[in-house]
Formats: C-alpha cells, structure tokens, sequence
C-alpha cells in the first residue's frame, strides 16, 4: 500500500480543527466563568476573550489548511493557557478508566504541534506559504 501523507494531514486537521471548535462554539454563550478563573488567579479578565481566538479562528484555519502552522502555534498557545490555568495539578493523574487525566488536552496538544513542525499539506487552501 502506499502513503499519502497528504490525506493524513488532512484528516489531523480536521480531527484537531472540530474537535476544538466544538469547544469554541460552546463559549459563544460567554467567557464569564474564564474571567473568574482570571481574576482568582489575579490576570487580567479581558484575557478569556482570547478563547475566541484559540477556540474558534485557529481551528477554522487549521481546518482549511490556511496558514496552518501558525493557527497551529496559536493554538498550542490556547492548550498551554488551559492547561496552566486549569489543569496543572492533575499533570501526574488518572482518570476512573486508568487513562491520563488530561489525554484530551494533551491529545490536541500534540495534534496542534505535529502541524506545526509539517503544516497541513497539498490538501490545503493554501500550500505555498512558510506558515502553511
């Protein structure tokens, strides 16, 4: 059989891009319990809307294969803030199956960071770019 390493880039780009809009299209309702989170952890508020940047614009971009590895470094950005903000304590725990209790997070992590380092291939709205 023969690769076709385009394809499975395109099909980590959608898996990474859905995934994580699904995310961003269930905060469209609002940021306010992130401000909360923010200001207990004494950031500014306004951060949380930077959500609609990794959530949704980075997605939809990885999603269309456009500028590709730079959506892709936003959205490693929006993973890392997650993860800071929210999750550090469970960095060294499992879950009640006996999975890593961050697998999701650190999935999309690792999705986002292999785009980056091979953009999203010839099956892509844009191929011709340093960013693609």
């Amino acid at each position: 059989m023969s690769k076709n390493n385009d394809l499975g880039l395109l099909i980590l780009r959608v898996a990474v891009g859905a995934l994580m809009l699904l995310h961003g299209i269930a905060k469209l309702g609002g940021v306010a319990p992130i401000e909360g989170m923010l200001s207990g952890k004494g950031l500014p508020s306004f951060l949380a809307y930077g959500v609609y940047v990794t959530e949704i614009i980075a997605p939809l971009l990885i999603l269309f294969g456009f500028r590709t590895r730079l959506a892709s470094a936003v959205y490693i950005s929006g993973t890392l803030f997650a993860f800071f903000l929210v999750h550090t304590s469970q960095l060294f725990s499992l879950n009640e199956n006996g999975g890593w209790a961050i697998e999701l997070l650190g999935l999309y992590f690792l999705g986002a960071l292999a785009l980056f380092f091979t953009g999203g291939g010839k099956l892509a709205v844009s191929t011709s770019n340093k960013w693609d």
